[in-house]
């Protein structure tokens, strides 16, 4: 994602103006297309590169964010709504689902088409109900290596069979019957699982699920990622890798009023008045700039180029009064909106197949408690987030289903502790003052990171916490895209992440160490039987006090083996220049200028 710094240049400035019209259906049609103004333009930044806009190969925060604009489920969330809400998408209404909650019959809106590609040869195309299940074919297709592959896995009748016979052969028959797939007519949908799964309504709302056409996937072989092609309310007008991205209204695009309805506070009170009975959407373009440093993603929030700005930690002081803005922001008419994101806002893993860190014997067990009771997290929370950050008590965040209120991490930050354990397992001392293994060898840590200041500063308290317990580390650098990559390796020996869901349920986290995922979502390359088991059972599970316990097992198991060094939940500060309207940071959906709109004078 992240090759080189990107500082604030006069391009961020410039104000595109392209005469496009634009559609979208969310709720209820509205007659005709709802024309977007081709002089409304949004401009933001994203902190890091995507890593292109295949929703089945990446597992990109920043990639999501452009592929919910362009590709769309059959289901998505209702943007008010807290907790969240699953709402029709492409889909005519909500599913019927059988009283058994094994059979799911999804009816598609006629006549919508995707955006017009070369791959089309020409002719309008059509989304039916066989693009949905082409895309979880691809998914789960052994060769694209999906993140999102365990979702579908074991989940819908006679997909297991295809793509067992997949890796016997090395090709997906993506043409081969499926019995869990029902298409009794082009908008018909018919899903039939192995078991009751409530995360079915979850995942066909994500991104992921987005449509895509077979003969585009099958065009564009080598470079698909560059080539998004999808329904949605946006398409992409120019992509510069590592630089920017220019996203312009789909002028096919159906659309909707907005009439989302307020939770009851303040802040959804003022949307709800500012935005209901607008057709949407509003905005013509959208310019999104990837600009690393921290400080000129601030400055140009500041000096008004940008619109919408995620603060960053350093900046915090500067423009908060702990969780106000100070007057002189208030008087310039911008606006806080400030939450505990549903996030793991920063945890470090540890790769288990890497010779230092990895492996399960007691000695290597012991190595990575020690690691992770040395992290000085109060130091990262004060210095480096600036206080805008709180400990992580465990992997199922605020704001999740599965979440436990009750919950305490059993690692805790106790060097003195560590430093015994090290001493146990004969970690000894040499005359340099740094610890060797067991075997008399030296010891080197390999800490990943990318160029920017948080990160650098993150390395730095890493540094201090290992100093005290006399360990020596060596701090790579890479883009966080060369990071990735290499972590889908498994090349990795450490590297600090955080975690956002893509549904609103702790099985996604927790997804995230399931075995056989090692090397896609699971970067740590963690392997348990023991948590594995326990995760198969808790997959299949209605949301209950029996799966919550089995969350709770499951944490304790990976704090057991010392998977990863958790870390930090975050405070997220949105900061909203006065000319938007319409704003609130959904937990799930990321791509959600489709619902603002902004005041061109």
């Amino acid at each position: 994602m992240r090759a080189t710094h990107k500082k604030m240049t006069a391009s961020l400035c410039i104000r595109f103006i392209a005469a496009l019209a634009c559609g979208f259906a969310l709720q209820a049609p509205v007659p005709g297309y709802a024309a977007a103004d081709p002089a409304k333009v949004l401009h933001v930044t994203i902190e890091a590169a995507d890593d292109g806009f295949d929703p089945a190969h990446t597992n990109n925060a920043y990639s999501s964010r452009i592929a919910q604009a362009i590709f769309e489920a059959p289901l998505t969330y209702d943007y008010l709504a807290r907790p969240v809400r699953v709402v029709p998408n492409t889909a005519t209404a909500m599913p019927d689902i059988s009283a058994d909650g094994m059979h799911y019959n999804f009816q598609i809106r006629k006549g919508i088409f995707f955006t017009p590609d070369a791959a089309f040869k020409g002719k309008p195309r059509e989304l039916t109900a066989h693009d949905y299940a082409y895309t979880i074919k691809r998914l789960v297709d052994p060769k694209n290596r999906s993140p999102q592959a365990s979702s579908y896995e074991s989940k819908i009748v006679g997909l297991d069979a295809v793509i067992a016979e997949a890796k016997r052969t090395g090709k997906f028959d993506y043409d081969a019957p499926v019995a869990g797939f029902e298409i009794p007519d082009p908008y018909t949908l018919k899903i039939h699982l192995t078991a009751p799964d409530q995360t079915l309504l979850y995942l066909m709302a994500g991104t992921y699920a987005g449509a895509m056409a077979r003969e585009v996937v099958e065009f564009y072989p080598q470079d698909l990622g560059a080539h998004p092609v999808g329904t949605g309310a946006y398409m992409l007008k120019q992509y510069v890798p590592r630089s920017k991205i220019i996203l312009e209204a789909n002028p096919a695009y159906r659309g909707f009023v907005w009439d989302f309805q307020s939770t009851g506070d303040a802040w959804d009170a003022q949307i709800v008045r500012t935005m209901k009975g607008k057709k949407m959407p509003q905005i013509g373009r959208v310019e999104i700039a990837i600009v690393e440093e921290e400080q000129s993603r601030w400055l140009g929030f500041d000096s008004g180029q940008t619109d919408l700005e995620e603060l960053s930690d350093p900046a915090a002081p500067k423009v908060l009064l702990k969780d106000q803005l100070k007057p002189e922001f208030a008087a310039r008419g911008i606006r806080l909106h400030r939450f505990v994101d549903a996030t793991i806002g920063a945890f470090t893993i540890f790769n288990f197949r890497d010779p230092v860190t990895g492996g399960t014997t007691p000695d290597k067990v012991a190595l990575r408690r020690a690691l992770a009771m040395a992290y000085r997290i109060d130091d990262e929370i004060t210095q480096v987030r600036y206080g805008q950050a709180l400990r992580a008590r465990s992997m199922v965040p605020p704001g999740i289903i599965g979440h436990d209120p009750a919950y305490r991490s059993s690692i805790a930050y106790e060097p003195e502790l560590a430093k015994k354990l090290l001493d146990h397992f004969g970690y000894k001392i040499g005359a340099d003052g740094f610890r060797s293994f067991p075997d008399g060898k030296p010891l080197t840590l390999k800490i990943h990171s990318a160029p920017n200041t948080r990160d650098k500063a993150r390395m730095e308290v890493w540094k201090r916490s290992l100093d005290a317990i006399n360990i020596r580390a060596e701090f790579p650098v890479s883009s966080f895209a060369d990071n990735l990559k290499a972590a889908y390796r498994c090349e990795l020996m450490m590297w600090g992440l955080g975690g956002r869901p893509s549904i609103p349920d702790g099985i996604d986290f927790l997804d995230s160490y399931y075995g056989k995922n090692a090397g896609v979502s699971n970067k740590g390359c963690y392997e348990s039987a023991a948590f594995d088991a326990l995760y198969l059972k808790a997959r299949g599970m209605p949301d209950s006090p029996e799966r919550t316990e089995l969350y709770r097992q499951m944490q304790r198991q990976i704090e057991a083996d010392t998977a990863i060094a958790l870390h930090l939940w975050r405070y997220k500060n949105w900061m909203i220049q006065p000319w938007v309207q319409g704003f609130k940071k959904h937990p799930i959906i990321d791509g959600d200028w489709r619902f603002l709109d902004v005041d061109k004078h």
